[in-house]
């Protein structure tokens, strides 16, 4: 284990690609949703559609442009800006069809090796979400997934979302603890670059399928991060979590 993980008390987590696979869950929920309404759209291009409109909706936040919403809002927000795109008639979809499609979010199934890696890195550390998903998203999705977390932080604790550095912090402080004794881990070069430039440890889990076979991105360690492990059991091995 790196030495200076001998202070560290907690592990905060990315949610979304890092711990679960959204990809594939989003275009289960989708695809009888499609059916339906006959849509013609693959559901896993659904997916990556819907989710495509995750970033930009939550630079509006950041950037002061509209004030702080959940996450559930703007992922619904971005769902019904994709079905008008392709000229949905919402007329004729009840709202509690959105509002169960929405709620995907909260059943996307753990990478394989999520939940060992989670339960053995729980013998050391206290773990949860630092994540920009909502507080009610991230319990149902634990529930869902069983994701033994202790608590869950991130984005509702800090009303601001990742990279913005006082998601980082805020969630630290929620914890007790100081930047250099949270850990956070995550399959986004990005996201590790922002939480070290808030002095949190960096542990990087690869998932190189995370947009499918065809990713480009993330594919590998851009900065030389404190761990850099190809699984969530890995990582957990390399922090001595037996």
């Amino acid at each position: 284990m790196p030495p200076h993980f001998d202070f560290v008390g907690f592990c905060g987590f990315d949610v979304f690609g890092t711990v679960v696979d959204w990809r594939s869950g989003v275009a289960r929920a989708a695809e009888p949703f499609l059916k339906t309404h006959r849509l013609d759209i693959d559901p896993l291009a659904f997916a990556d559609e819907w989710r495509a409109l995750y970033q930009p909706a939550m630079q509006k936040v950041r950037s002061g442009e509209r004030p702080w919403v959940k996450l559930e809002v703007l992922n619904r927000e971005n769902l019904e800006t994709v079905l008008a795109r392709h000229d949905v008639d919402f007329g004729r979809i009840a709202d509690a069809e959105l509002v169960d499609l929405n709620r995907a979010w909260e059943r996307l199934d753990p990478w394989p090796d999520s939940v060992e890696g989670l339960t053995r890195l729980k013998r050391r550390f206290a773990i949860g979400p630092l994540s920009n998903g909502h507080i009610a998203g991230m319990l149902n999705l634990a529930r869902f997934g069983g994701l033994p977390w202790d608590v869950i932080t991130g984005a509702e604790v800090a009303k601001s979302y990742k990279p913005i550095p006082q998601t980082y912090l805020r969630s630290a402080d929620a914890v007790g603890l100081r930047p250099d004794q949270v850990a956070m881990v995550a399959a986004h070069n990005e996201d590790l670059a922002a939480a070290r430039a808030a002095g949190l440890r960096t542990v990087f889990v690869r998932r190189p399928h995370e947009h499918g076979s065809g990713q480009t991105t993330d594919l590998d360690a851009a900065q030389d991060w404190d761990v850099v492990a190809d699984s969530m059991i890995e990582a957990a091995d390399a922090l001595g979590c037996n």
